[in-house]
């Protein structure tokens, strides 16, 4: 089979008015960028939001493994199964970073004959809606300093000041840092540090509002230091949410692009669900489920990070509830979580496969106990991949009475998904869907951090270091006890432990800092070893990654 960027530059794209069409968008609607890509004004958003009836289709997965469940492929390949089969249908999907592009994860643009176009450009910089997001966090952060070295009439403790630069890439270097080096005017010497820009609370904000004037309240929420007396100075004290706003005029606008095979999609937002929220914007998502009778989008990673953060958080802000769900699993991350090498997960196994299931069944469980909704299980079909490993996998569903449907989306394109996609719509026909959040805002924040631990990772419950006692209670001292939780962990793992495989029994989940993200609107409990300024790996992917003198990019997947 041909690579991704192979199968990308033969495709055929439509002119991107042609696509806008589809959803009924004309040329006032769009800001053209280029041939095959545009955005969408705000106010064509508002306007398509109003009566929205749409059925929203959430696609998940099993926990993710370097084996690759291919959740991505799979929201596209539904996407265009739902075209082959006549539906008005639009795809939402999160903006890739430029960091797993250049690291070892790869692009967010799907593969094989399931991806989204143009493929490099969506991959690279794209409308530059991430420049401007790691311009705003950096705006906000010499205002900051400015501040301080200008007199600091907030009384800023310079050693409390909690925002941190942004860049979208993996640089482990700029973890921690130490700033104002040099002489008396190149301001106050302190320890600071740089976020991935997908793990800014920017990033969050700009996927959780519902305008620009939004935004720009968002943006003065944030919680940007302490003063010398212990009281909050948030950015609205610093007089910058204007200037921010401004940066952020044009990123707050959905990208308009199309699927391989001519279905329009929105691409907007980016933040990981590791260490974020997880989901691409809410104004694309509503203004999608305004343009079409059928919207497919997905969250970060597996159920237990990107998922329940749609349900527990975006949901109540965005009165957005999931229809059914596509729970993605492949044979080869099973057979994993089951104990077998990762060199060998493409030789036959049932009996690895078989133990690995209960990650597959903690997950459904999850879905259909804890949050009431319909859901089928899509099996990634790779090549290595045997009839007799398929049924194991089918009969598992079977006895739990869930739906399940094979998927070959990534070698044959919607043909391959049309199996899937009809299970959606009979389940969207006769499936009673009980949707409700799983915890109350209200709860203290340990109770909403150990409700989370518990119920959905399987934990015996909670450990807090000492500073994140710490933290919960300054949060609850300062009145901001009262926002939903947002974990950050590995997504390795139900645990904060990377190497315990499977649905892992008899442990404790360990919340080592707790973390406002008040313009976003939550809190975020960080567990474990996670990082929220990923490093390289030995041999990164950009080593392989080339142009020649007509523009030709080779090694891109």
């Amino acid at each position: 089979m041909k690579s991704d960027i192979e199968i990308a530059q033969e495709a055929k794209l439509q002119p991107i008015r042609e696509i806008a069409a589809q959803v009924n968008l004309n040329e006032d609607d769009l800001e053209y960028y280029g041939k095959y890509k545009a955005k969408v004004s705000i106010d064509t958003c508002k306007r398509a939001q109003q009566g929205a009836k749409g059925k929203l289709i959430y696609v998940t997965a099993t926990t993710p493994t370097p084996a690759g469940e291919g959740k991505t492929c799979t929201s596209v390949g539904v996407t265009q199964a739902l075209g082959h089969l006549g539906k008005k249908v639009m795809l939402c999907l999160r903006e890739p970073s430029l960091g797993p592009v250049f690291g070892i994860k790869g692009g967010a643009a799907g593969g094989g004959y399931s991806q989204v176009m143009p493929m490099d450009d969506i991959n690279l910089h794209f409308t530059g809606d991430f420049h401007a997001i790691g311009a705003a966090a950096n705006l906000l952060a010499a205002i900051i300093e400015n501040h301080i070295y200008s007199g600091n009439a907030l009384g800023i403790d310079p050693k409390r000041v909690l925002w941190r630069r942004a860049m979208d890439m993996n640089e482990r270097q700029l973890r921690n840092i130490v700033c104002g080096l040099g002489g008396k005017g190149d301001g106050i010497v302190r320890e600071a540090g740089f976020d991935i820009t997908v793990a800014s609370e920017i990033m969050a904000i700009l996927c959780l509002a519902s305008d620009l004037m939004d935004l720009k309240r968002r943006f003065g929420e944030i919680l940007v230091a302490y003063t010398h007396d212990g009281r909050p100075v948030f950015a609205r004290d610093l007089k910058v949410t204007g200037a921010m706003a401004v940066l952020m005029k044009d990123a707050i606008k959905p990208n308009l692009v199309q699927t391989l095979e001519g279905q329009p999609a929105f691409v907007h937002g980016g933040p990981f669900a590791n260490i974020a929220h997880g989901n691409n914007t809410v104004i694309a998502t509503k203004t999608a489920l305004g343009l079409a009778d059928y919207v497919v989008t997905e969250g970060g990673f597996a159920a237990d990070l990107g998922a329940e953060k749609f349900f527990d958080i975006v949901s109540g802000y965005a009165g957005l509830k999931p229809d059914v769900v596509i729970l993605v699993a492949t044979v080869r991350a099973l057979k994993l979580h089951g104990g077998k090498e990762l060199a060998a997960v493409s030789q036959p196994d049932p009996a690895a496969l078989e133990r690995g299931l209960p990650n597959l069944g903690k997950h459904l469980e999850n879905i259909r106990d804890l949050y009431g909704l319909p859901v089928v299980v899509a099996i990634n079909r790779f090549p290595s991949d045997t009839v007799e490993e398929l049924e194991v996998i089918r009969g598992f569903c079977q006895s739990r009475g869930a739906r399940v449907a094979v998927s070959e989306v990534v070698a044959r394109g919607g043909a391959g998904g049309v199996e899937l996609a009809e299970a959606v719509l009979e389940l969207l026909e006769k499936e009673k869907n009980g949707f409700s959040p799983l915890y109350d805002w209200n709860l203290p924040i340990k109770e909403k951090i150990e409700t989370i631990a518990t119920r959905v990772y399987g934990a015996d419950g909670v450990v807090y270091t000492a500073k994140a006692e710490g933290d919960i209670a300054n949060f609850t001292k300062i009145g901001l006890d009262k926002l939903p939780v947002c974990m950050a962990k590995t997504q390795k793992s139900f645990s904060d432990d990377p190497k315990l495989m499977g649905a892992p029994k008899g442990w404790k989940l360990t919340v080592r800092e707790v973390r406002a993200s008040n313009g976003a609107g939550f809190l975020v409990a960080i567990a474990g070893e996670i990082m929220t300024m990923p490093g390289l790996p030995k041999a990164p992917a950009a080593e392989r990654i080339d142009i020649d003198d007509t523009g030709h990019i080779t090694g891109l997947f």
